[in-house]
């Protein structure tokens, strides 16, 4: 498999972001990323995709959008929306009715910062998910750096130490969310998981100063979806992106904070009578299955099955384990760092069922 790191979520000035593309990529390229995807709110930007190179470096950039109900206060159910090239923000209002028209136009339906807390002290609503539920394919955003930024504006204080130390924000998903995703898997759906920056470049001014919240930057070396493909990418823009977009689809995929270290590399799979899978993928078995975890270096680790720990590992690189029971099994590994445990990887889940 082919290991690719993408950020699915970033606003530019066509929106609410203080980035052109152009920005936004030039960030991006720096950070390390082979792919972003530009998200802004109600508005699908055409024309402006496809490799942007510095060097001999490129990153792809690729055009989504995120979709939410502009008449309702305040603004909830936000869905990011890829690969459905074309406008659907007229269907805002109807977050059913968008799901079936993404789904119609091929196109791929995540729920936007699924747990996102109201920041009152400078007026941010709550802008979590509040749909009951949702008849068809999707997926979450469990971790989204942004939202769980704002989480910490309690105070002026707070606030000015967050800004100013951003490394200090991020600690892991809202448990809430985690709550919610495991209890759609052990109602026995399949719902993949990404991790995005929600990156704006928001500009803020303190008297004669400009600071500028979690840069582009920033965020782009934080948080990310790490995607893996069959077929490496060729530098074909649209071929790559359908590439992309496959991996993404079939929860071929885990979330990486890469801040405390890098999580390229990191592999989850298992192992049965009826063959093997990996993250995303589905396998039948009779007796029992062996979960095999690598990482790229030691580390606390969870195998988790519907939200309960099924094991539990203290400073491991790998990890194996076997099971007996179907369900929908995910992995959490924490690192230290910035004085404390804080997530490093999610893994997307991986499908056991009765043969």
């Amino acid at each position: 498999m082919h290991e690719y790191v993408v950020n699915l979520h970033a606003h530019t000035v066509f929106s609410d972001g203080e980035g052109t593309h152009d920005e936004v990529a030039a960030a991006a390229i720096a950070a390390g990323l082979d792919a972003v995807w530009i998200t802004d709110h109600n508005v699908y930007v055409q024309g402006l995709d496809g490799y942007r190179y510095q060097g001999e470096r490129r990153v792809l950039l690729v055009t989504g959008e995120e979709i939410h109900d502009q008449v309702r206060v305040p603004q909830k159910n936000h869905l990011l929306v890829f690969e459905a090239r074309r406008e659907l923000a007229p269907l805002a209002s109807h977050p059913q009715r968008l799901l079936d028209a993404v789904t119609e136009a091929g196109g791929l339906a995540f729920i936007a910062h699924l747990v996102d807390p109201e920041a009152p002290l400078f007026h941010e609503p709550d802008l979590s998910w509040v749909v009951a539920d949702l008849n068809g394919p999707y997926g979450v955003e469990i971790w989204n750096t942004m939202s769980e930024f704002k989480g910490h504006l309690r105070s002026i204080p707070r606030a000015l130490w967050h800004a100013f130390l951003p490394d200090f924000s991020p600690t892991g998903p809202y448990p809430e969310a985690l709550a919610r995703w495991d209890a759609l898997l052990a109602s026995g759906r399949r719902v993949p998981a990404i991790g995005g920056a929600d990156a704006h470049g928001t500009r803020v001014r303190l008297g004669p100063l400009t600071l500028t919240v979690l840069p582009y930057l920033f965020l782009f070396r934080a948080v990310n979806t790490h995607l893996l493909t069959e077929e490496a990418l060729t530098g074909d823009a649209e071929a790559d992106r359908r590439r992309l977009a496959d991996a993404l689809h079939k929860g071929h995929a885990f979330v990486g904070y890469d801040r405390p270290a890098p999580t390229r590399g990191f592999r989850f799979r298992v192992s049965a009578d009826q063959g093997e899978a990996g993250m995303g993928d589905s396998l039948p078995f009779r007796f029992g299955a062996t979960f095999q975890v690598h990482l790229p270096r030691p580390a606390h680790v969870r195998l988790i099955r519907h939200g309960a720990t099924v094991r539990e590992w203290a400073r491991v690189d790998a990890a194996v384990h076997t099971v007996s029971q179907p369900g929908a099994y995910r992995v959490e590994a924490r690192l230290p760092f910035r004085g404390r445990l804080r997530h490093w990887i999610l893994s997307n889940p991986i499908y056991l069922v009765p043969a």
